[in-house]
């Protein structure tokens, strides 16, 4: 975790600028200060805690309940910056956006690894018609046909050098494999989790 005594607060009148980011989808959430006072209570508590020139000592979500659940703190190589990375539990805008910068979603596979799992935790209201993402979530022999189609598709488009093709299917491929193993419990951070370790350098 953070090491307090490497930071540089001299140069920034007491201060450490803070770019907050969610863990999860990579977004960038805020930009904000923090004293010394401010980062032990967050090491204290496990929750983002900032210094505001107008609130003073400031616990993000303290009044909202939008609080900030520090994943990990990260010095930047002049020791006056700390990259926050974060788990939110709401909106880190005042204005009720998901960020305070308007370029929406960072990571389009995220997003879309949320909505598989909004459809896979509610079953469709009785005479509702289920969405195509839910039949597949309910059919276990048309999730796996549905894999052997898209793939047989994506290997042909490749085959005949067809790029805009190949990438329409690639991502229809990407949305039924986390279709597929989503009854099994597995997430896109499962994923994400074994393609990190293997990128790892062996000590070997």
């Amino acid at each position: 975790m953070l090491d307090l005594s490497k930071l540089d607060f001299a140069k920034g009148n007491g201060l450490v600028t803070v770019v907050t980011q969610d863990a999860s989808t990579g977004d960038l959430l805020m930009v904000a200060f923090a004293d010394r006072e401010a980062l032990e209570k967050t090491l204290e508590t496990g929750e983002m805690y900032y210094r505001s020139r107008t609130r003073g000592l400031w616990h993000k979500g303290g009044t909202s309940g939008n609080v900030q659940r520090v994943v990990s703190l990260t010095a930047d190589c002049d020791g006056d910056a700390v990259l926050a990375r974060v788990e939110k539990a709401g909106p880190a805008c005042h204005t009720g956006a998901e960020t305070c910068f308007d370029i929406g979603p960072v990571d389009a596979l995220v997003e879309l690894d949320k909505t598989i799992a909004q459809r896979a935790a509610k079953a469709p209201e009785p005479g509702e018609k289920p969405s195509y993402t839910r039949r597949l979530l309910d059919d276990r022999n048309l999730r796996l046909k549905k894999i052997g189609e898209e793939a047989a598709e994506l290997v042909t488009a490749c085959a005949d050098g067809d790029k805009e093709r190949a990438v329409e299917e690639a991502a229809d491929v990407l949305y039924h494999l986390l279709v597929a193993v989503r009854p099994l419990g597995v997430t896109l951070e499962d994923v994400k989790d074994v393609l990190a370790r293997r990128a790892r350098p062996s000590k070997g």
